[in-house]
C-alpha cells in the first residue's frame, strides 16, 4: 500500500498544506488545488512503496502530459519511503494546468492548479423578445473565494469581445455584487443572441463561465399554431373540392339517365301502336 501525497506552496511566509487520500500501488490519485495569485509552488510527494522496496526508482514530473526538463532523477529509498519535490513557478493563467509526480510505472500522483471556478451552469438557453430588455446572471458558489472584479463577454466566431458599458450606456448595464454578477441588454435585437460569458477575475487567472440568449420575434410562438392552422385549410378545401366534384359527377349521371329515357320513350310507344295495327 502507498501512501499519497501533500503539497506545500508558500507565498513569502505565508504557507499552505493539503494532504491527499491514501494510494495503492499501481493506481493514481487527482488532487485539486485552488490558486487566487502568483505563487512560488512546492509540490511534495511521498510514496511509500511496494512490496519489493527497491533501494532506488525513477521519479519525474509531467506538465499537462508532458515530461518536464531536467525533472527525471534517481529517488532513494529513505525511511521505508521515497520523496520527490519540486519548485514551480506560478506566475500567470499560462502557468496553470496539471502537474504530476510520477514514481516509475508504479504510481502517479496529479494535482490540478486552477483558480476557483463558476459552478453553476445554466443548460438551457434564455429566451427573450425582439425590442425587451433582458438580465443575464452568473454567480461564485458561497464556499468560493470573492473575485477581485466581473467582466462580460460575448462571443463573436471563435473569439470572445469584452463588453464595455461605456461604449454603449443605453445597450449595456453591468451590476456587479461581490460573488454575483449580471448583464442586462436593453432594446434586444436578433442579433444580440449568441453566447455571454461572465470572467470572474482573480490575481492568478479570470475563470469563465457561459450563458447562451436565444432572441426571438413576437410573431415565432405563433408560428406551430399558424402551420397547423394552414393545414386544417388545405385540409378543408380539399375535402370541399372532392364533394363539389362527387356532385358534379352526380348531378351528370343524373342527367344522362333523364336523357336517355326520354330517348327510349316514343320508341316504344311507336312499335306498341305498331302491334296493335
Amino acid at each position: 500500500m502507498a501512501e499519497c501525497c501533500f503539497i506545500h506552496f508558500s507565498r513569502g511566509d505565508v504557507s499552505h498544506r493539503v494532504r491527499a487520500s491514501t494510494l495503492h500501488a499501481g493506481e493514481s490519485h487527482t488532487e485539486n488545488v485552488e490558486l487566487l495569485n502568483p505563487v512560488n509552488l512546492a509540490l511534495q510527494c511521498t510514496w511509500t512503496g511496494n512490496q519489493n522496496k527497491l533501494p532506488n526508482i525513477t521519479g519525474f514530473w509531467r506538465k499537462d502530459g508532458d515530461e518536464v526538463e531536467n525533472s527525471r532523477v534517481t529517488v532513494q529509498l529513505e525511511g521505508d519511503e521515497y520523496e520527490l519535490k519540486r519548485v514551480f513557478s506560478i506566475v500567470s493563467e499560462e502557468s496553470l494546468g496539471s502537474y504530476s509526480c510520477v514514481f516509475g510505472s508504479e504510481a502517479k500522483i496529479e494535482f490540478v492548479l486552477a483558480a476557483p471556478q463558476i459552478g453553476e451552469v445554466r443548460d438551457k438557453p434564455i429566451v427573450s423578445y425582439v425590442g425587451d430588455s433582458v438580465v443575464i446572471a452568473c454567480k461564485m458558489e458561497e464556499t468560493k473565494p470573492k473575485p477581485g472584479s466581473w467582466n462580460w463577454y460575448k462571443a463573436n466566431g471563435t473569439d470572445k469581445e469584452q463588453i464595455f458599458v461605456v461604449a454603449e450606456p443605453l445597450r449595456y448595464e453591468i451590476k456587479n455584487e461581490e460573488r454575483k454578477t449580471k448583464l442586462v441588454v436593453h432594446n434586444l435585437t436578433e442579433a444580440d443572441g449568441g453566447l455571454y460569458y461572465c470572467g470572474a477575475v482573480y490575481a492568478i487567472s479570470t475563470t469563465m463561465g457561459h450563458v447562451e440568449l436565444k432572441v426571438i420575434s413576437f410573431q415565432e410562438p405563433l408560428k406551430p399554431f399558424i402551420a397547423i392552422v394552414i393545414e386544417v385549410i388545405v385540409l378543408v378545401a380539399a375535402i370541399l373540392l372532392y364533394e363539389k366534384s362527387q356532385s358534379k359527377k352526380n348531378y351528370t349521371e343524373g342527367s344522362n339517365r333523364e336523357t336517355q329515357g326520354e330517348n327510349n320513350g316514343p320508341e316504344g310507344s311507336s312499335s306498341t301502336r305498331q302491334r296493335k295495327i
